[in-house]
């Protein structure tokens, strides 16, 4: 009888241990969101990144390392902030602002990405090479809109056989309207003007809309192509008609094109950073977003957390392209 007792008497222990618990995380978040909404401001970015040394100096100067990996999207999510584009906007201000900072060395593994991300990213490091040396040092590939964002460094570097270059513009879609005629399935579409459903995959394109929409590309390609005219000192004409026609190159064969300046590995650009600043000794740091509790309350307060853990590799292994939006990329990304 004692024995039953005592069963009893766990079992109601661990379900109050258990509603214990539960009643905790519902007050945590309800505390979060109660909080949250008047310092979330404050919690989703941090003011000031740490640093993390990566190679030793003898003096207080600083050579900054900022990486720009995989696809250039403001819809990929970031680590210090709220999209791997302001990631890279928060490095650049603060090693801008530093004075200890006397140069950055930007690192570029990406084949490209958003027309707008990119040139967003091409500003932001012209405006950081404006008041101190930016060595791009590019690593398998820099390619489209990772070009385009290296061009507003003061020197640009690639391994030899980095991939580079693909100056161009794509814009793709998918025609399916044969598909669903097989199956038996037969879109109906109400749009308010001739151009609405311009690139829908249920229907042919007019000729109009094709002419519009290589318009369209041609517009953004002349941004692209004068941005690597003015940056690199070359002629447009001779860009337009010869290397800017969207293929990909060797960093050997962008050094003879004149599209970077030198080759050489990451660490010949943190040489040539220190050459640049006529500093030496330098340190060379990375920045990193320190942990924090408060960042784990920023997430219990987040309307988008669901309680809910996904992994899904398949979304870091390739890039997400969405149809219909122009990308700086080489052909073999397209969708």
């Amino acid at each position: 009888m004692s024995n039953k007792r005592s069963g009893c008497l766990w079992v109601a222990l661990v379900i109050v241990l258990c509603v214990s618990l539960l009643a905790n995380v519902s007050l945590v978040r309800g505390r979060g969101k109660m909080v949250g909404r008047d310092f979330q401001a404050k919690l989703s970015t941090p003011t000031k990144l740490s640093e993390r040394v990566l190679q030793s100096g003898s003096s207080k100067a600083r050579i900054a390392v900022i990486s720009v990996r995989g696809l250039i999207s403001s819809s990929v999510s970031g680590r210090m902030s709220s999209s791997m584009v302001e990631d890279i906007k928060l490095q650049l201000r603060q090693a801008e602002e530093d004075p200890k900072v006397k140069a950055v060395v930007l690192a570029i593994d990406s084949p490209g990405g958003e027309v707008t991300a990119s040139d967003i990213l091409y500003n932001a490091v012209r405006r950081v090479r404006d008041k101190k040396p930016v060595v791009v040092s590019m690593g398998s590939m820099a390619t489209s809109g990772g070009y385009y964002t290296a061009c507003g460094g003061s020197y640009l570097m690639a391994h030899p056989t980095t991939f580079t270059g693909s100056i161009g513009v794509i814009i793709q879609s998918l025609r399916y309207n044969e598909l669903l005629e097989k199956i038996g399935v037969a879109p109906l579409t109400f749009k308010s003007g001739a151009f609405k459903d311009m690139l829908s995959g249920t229907r042919e394109m007019t000729p109009e809309e094709k002419a519009y929409i290589q318009a369209l590309v041609m517009q953004t390609y002349g941004i692209f192509v004068g941005v690597v005219a003015k940056e690199r000192h070359l002629d447009e004409a001779q860009l337009r008609s010869g290397i800017a026609d969207g293929r990909v190159v060797s960093g050997t064969d962008a050094l003879e094109a004149k599209l970077i300046d030198g080759l050489g590995e990451i660490e010949d650009a943190y040489q040539k950073a220190k050459d640049l600043a006529k500093t030496p000794d330098a340190t060379i740091i990375a920045y990193e977003v320190q942990f924090s509790f408060s960042r784990i309350f920023q997430y219990l307060n987040s309307e988008e957390s669901s309680g809910k853990v996904e992994i899904n590799v398949t979304q870091k292994l390739l890039p997400t392209l969405e149809p219909g939006r122009a990308y700086w990329l080489p052909g073999f990304y397209g969708l």
